[in-house]
């Protein structure tokens, strides 16, 4: 037992004084990285905006999105809130990797410019409905 803690015993504090230093270091990276974000202090407005559709350059087919207009809701300071419009904000559909499949649900991507957060979209999914054959 005593060989068992005494045999390389300077590997095994040095080990300790690493993990140590490890922990202390992602500790308090962890500390500073829960500070509340600027963009979440600041107003929330909502956009009842229209689902645009993204598909490869040659799929021409007529897709529609049920629904076709979807609430997102952004947070931002209440000078980028003043200045925001509704047509800087685009909820998307990425239908590039869909093959011929009827009546898929896709999930709503937002984009945002800088400063700006996204706090919910409602409905989250959609219902993708291909055009008639």
């Amino acid at each position: 037992m005593r060989n068992l803690l005494l045999k390389d015993l300077g590997w095994k504090l040095f080990s300790l004084f690493l993990a140590t230093a490890i922990w202390l270091t992602v500790h308090k990276i962890n500390d500073e990285s829960e500070v509340v974000p600027a963009a979440f202090t600041g107003d929330r407005v909502t956009f009842d905006l229209p689902v645009l559709i993204v598909s490869r350059a040659s799929d021409v087919r007529d897709f529609r999105v049920e629904p076709g207009i979807v609430s997102v809701t952004v947070a931002a300071p209440p000078e980028v809130i003043a200045t925001l419009e509704g047509s800087e904000i685009r909820p998307l559909v990425d239908l590039s990797d869909i093959a011929g499949a009827k009546d898929l649900s896709r999930r709503v991507e937002v984009s945002a410019p800088a400063g700006v957060t996204l706090v919910s979209v409602d409905p989250t999914n959609v219902v993708v409905r291909p055009p008639p054959q």
